[in-house]
């Protein structure tokens, strides 16, 4: 009789248990399907436009200083010639323009006005700006950075920012951010040492990243600048 009583115990236990399992993975589920909806689809996308820049670090790491910075100073001249295109509602630069962009960029960038450069241009810039200042270990280690770690703190803070630290950053978006700054500086561990300055310039880019309305420079540039002095000069 206790024998029974015991199995019928463990029993309810464990239904009881697989009921509150099948609750909790209902509420993540749920709550992972509202977090990808179309503003967190969009991110993705503008994201993997992101990521597929790493060619820009790279062809700045082996390719002459000189080369590197004339053929991004053309690219940088026609995009700015298509944005500002775009603004001006000129034919052949809106069409391109959507084509290339309308997809990928929020809502705000979509409607202003007067003339906004789109993150691209930032991004140029400092494929530009970090060779002419920085070794080019030290420019490719920026640009990579900035290109990586922005990626996931914007995919972290869509799917999982619950806990906000200042306006629409939020707690893990920025831990990502800081996280994957270390790892890419210790991914280039083997031509560039990690060592205390790299600490300090992760620490310093991720305030930028975070407070980037109050420097009034887009982290697309002001990141990577940050990086490359801290580590020029700390190093």
């Amino acid at each position: 009789m206790l024998r029974q009583s015991l199995k019928k115990l463990r029993a309810e236990r464990l239904a009881e248990y697989n009921r509150i399992c099948k609750d909790l993975f209902y509420k993540l589920s749920e709550r992972y399907r509202k977090r990808t909806n179309k503003s967190f689809r969009q991110e993705v996308s503008r994201k993997l436009i992101h990521l597929s820049s790493l060619w820009i670090p790279a062809f700045i790491y082996f390719v002459p200083q000189n080369i590197s910075i004339t053929f991004f100073a053309f690219i940088l001249s026609g995009d700015a010639l298509l944005e500002y295109g775009n603004y001006k509602r000129w034919r052949w630069a809106r069409r391109t323009f959507g084509v290339l962009f309308y997809r990928t960029l929020r809502s705000k960038e979509l409607v202003h006005d007067h003339f906004e450069a789109t993150g691209s241009l930032y991004v140029l810039s400092a494929a530009i700006l970090c060779p002419l200042m920085f070794s080019q270990t030290v420019a490719t280690i920026a640009l990579t950075i900035m290109l990586t770690s922005d990626t996931c703190a914007a995919l972290f803070g869509k799917a999982f920012g619950t806990r906000n630290l200042y306006k629409k950053k939020s707690l893990e978006g920025t831990s990502a951010f800081f996280l994957c700054t270390l790892l890419v500086l210790m991914l280039y561990t083997p031509i560039y040492p990690v060592t205390y300055a790299s600490i300090i310039a992760a620490f310093l880019a991720t305030l930028c990243e975070m407070f980037e309305d109050k420097l009034e420079i887009d982290d697309n540039l002001s990141v990577p600048l940050v990086i490359g002095i801290i580590l020029t000069l700390l190093n």
